[in-house]
């Protein structure tokens, strides 16, 4: 089992989730009793928009591509801890390349599907709200595409735009929404494939985690727990854990306590497999 802490910048716009991301990767690695990798090192946060963010990243984004590549092909599990979902551009389409049927389970509040478009003043858009369309190729990313969108499943999205909800209403990419029977939904969604699974924190209602985005009506720690335990039935290739954030933004500690025990059936579900 590889627990890997990327440590480095992704569109940050504070440094809560870079900070995050090493204490809920040493947490998970202390409970599984292995040495967690760490890649890349903070850096500092930049303005701009998501191209400066990005050319801000590139090079620790590609070290944690390549490190994840190598991870892959070694034939293990693994668990990787990012500040921001944005570091997504560089593992994704390692997942893509090496596991092309896997379907890709996208736990957020958000859609991550959007493109950047002509005329578009780079300040408006987010470095983190384009992972999934980059990985599939929509624009350039410079770190790798191939992501199919028939693989992507978005969990407990629930803020989206107008381009975005079209996207999920023409079926090009499946929504597993809020509400009763969640876990058992998923599992149909999911069927009989290959899992890579994605987990941003805000896909919590607001309040009950720090995050950067704080949203409504989202999962509950208990709907978490009971997703996780389904997929947990699942071949899965492995987790990644993004917008944890250290404290909350008043410098209250955020203990993630609740939170690993709503990953646990996975995390040693990752922890036993071969």
């Amino acid at each position: 089992m590889n627990v890997m802490i990327y440590a480095g910048v992704a569109g940050d716009r504070n440094d809560r989730g870079m900070k995050g991301a090493a204490v809920i990767g040493a947490r998970i690695a202390g409970e599984l009793g292995v040495r967690a990798q760490v890649v890349a090192s903070p850096a500092a946060i930049i303005e701009g928009g998501w191209r400066e963010q990005l050319r801000h990243a590139s090079a620790s984004l590609r070290l944690l591509g390549d490190s994840l590549a190598e991870r892959s092909s070694a034939g293990g599990r693994f668990i990787v801890t990012m500040g921001r979902c944005a570091a997504g551009v560089a593992t994704l389409p390692v997942i893509a390349r090496r596991f092309p049927d896997a379907v890709v389970v996208w736990f957020d509040a958000h859609g991550d599907c959007n493109v950047p478009t002509e005329g578009d003043a780079d300040a408006v858009r987010y470095l983190g709200g384009m992972v999934i369309s980059g990985a599939a190729g929509e624009w350039d990313t410079g770190l790798g595409k191939g992501l199919d969108l028939a693989n992507v499943i978005l969990v407990g999205a629930r803020e989206l735009d107008l381009a975005e909800q079209t996207r999920v209403d023409r079926g090009q990419i499946r929504l597993v929404a809020v509400g009763p029977e969640l876990a058992g939904r998923l599992k149909a969604a999911v069927g009989r494939r290959r899992v890579y699974v994605h987990l941003d924190c805000d896909v919590l209602s607001a309040g009950l985690l720090a995050t950067e985005y704080q949203c409504r009506d989202g999962l509950s720690f208990d709907d978490l727990r009971a997703a996780f335990a389904a997929l947990a039935e699942c071949d899965v290739l492995g987790l990644e854990i993004a917008e944890y954030e250290d404290c909350w933004p008043d410098g209250r500690e955020n203990r993630p306590d609740a939170l690993l025990s709503a990953l646990r059936p996975l995390i040693e579900s990752l922890g036993t497999s071969r």
